[in-house]
């Protein structure tokens, strides 16, 4: 948008309610986009795996560099991806049982460096975590972007249902990619049946076996959703199943009897599933995409991307012209 001229000899405050006008169109439009760069990276792979049998070499990293470039084409600014440098993290000293890289196919793992260097020289905002895992980057960046106020919708782009603790309303959710749906409260809300606040007390109780933790005996999703839509959270929850007042709740009395003898080990789960939102990963204006650095042509090249470069061109042109 054009600003208007400065006044000359009349109409100051015209000239200025009408600049600040713009500034707000400006600043209502503002959308964050925090990407899941390992989940990304997955879903490119075995993308390229079902379309190819024998994919080129660092498909992976290409196809993220080329979607991520995408979302700039689809109007996204303001950008910043998240990776598990390291899959383990602070959580493996937590739990034993909890996810490592054992058995993670190697083209993957040596992917994960590259898709992070390549990125950087993209331009684009890159959190490599190492003692934390993505999403607390994620969770991290959407709770500064929730607290700026010029941030029209924040949105976390992986389906992962431990990011669904982060959503608020309509602006903070979660962007399917895959699916092409958007996933805001309500919809946290239809598919866990408890709310946001409320989902890692649930993974606690119904555990992850994606990340390796079992969660309580006889505890499943519907009846941790009955007890905690009623109660919220872990603590809050009678040690009787007479103090429920839940009715139609099956086996609520053993359910209550594991609960009471493995409370602590409920808490020790909700922790695990708890997103670490204290990590540094600087403020809103520090995301926004103004296109490549001097180094990506040579390394665009090294991998076999040559085609993205005057694309990312391009798309930093129209950036500019905004």
């Amino acid at each position: 948008m054009d600003w208007p001229q400065p006044p000359t000899s009349d109409g100051p405050l015209r000239y200025i309610a009408t600049r600040r006008a713009c500034a707000a169109h400006i600043v209502s439009h503002m959308k964050v986009h925090l990407i899941d760069g390992t989940y990304e990276l997955f879903r490119q792979h075995f993308g390229q795996a079902a379309r190819h049998s024998e994919p080129v070499p660092n498909a992976a990293t290409i196809g993220v560099l080329a979607s991520t470039l995408q979302l700039v084409a689809q109007g996204a600014t303001h950008i910043g991806v998240a990776s598990d440098h390291v899959i383990e993290s602070f959580r493996n000293d937590l739990w034993p049982g909890y996810k490592t890289s054992a058995g993670m196919a190697e083209e993957l793992l040596t992917q994960i460096p590259l898709m992070e260097t390549a990125l950087e020289a993209m331009g684009m905002t890159t959190w490599a975590m190492v003692d934390h895992e993505a999403d607390d980057a994620l969770a991290a960046a959407a709770m500064v972007a929730d607290a700026d106020p010029r941030v029209e919708q924040v949105l976390i782009i992986t389906p992962d249902k431990d990011l669904g603790q982060c959503v608020h309303g309509t602006r903070v959710v979660q962007y399917d990619r895959r699916k092409d749906e958007i996933i805001d409260e309500a919809a946290v809300i239809a598919r866990f049946g408890v709310a946001p606040s409320s989902i890692a007390d649930y993974l606690a109780l119904v555990g992850d076996s994606a990340d390796g933790y079992p969660g309580l005996a006889g505890w499943g999703a519907k009846s941790a959703s009955a007890v905690l839509a009623r109660f919220a959270t872990i603590e809050a929850i009678p040690a009787s199943a007479d103090e429920w007042g839940i009715e139609g709740l099956r086996g609520a009395a053993k359910l209550a009897a594991s609960l009471d003898s493995q409370r602590d080990l409920a808490l020790l789960f909700r922790r695990i599933a708890t997103v670490v939102t204290d990590i540094d990963v600087g403020v809103v204006d520090d995301w926004r995409w103004r296109g490549v650095t001097p180094a990506f042509a040579e390394l665009a090249g090294q991998i076999g991307a040559v085609h993205l470069i005057e694309r990312a061109a391009r798309l930093a042109k129209k950036i500019d012209a905004r």
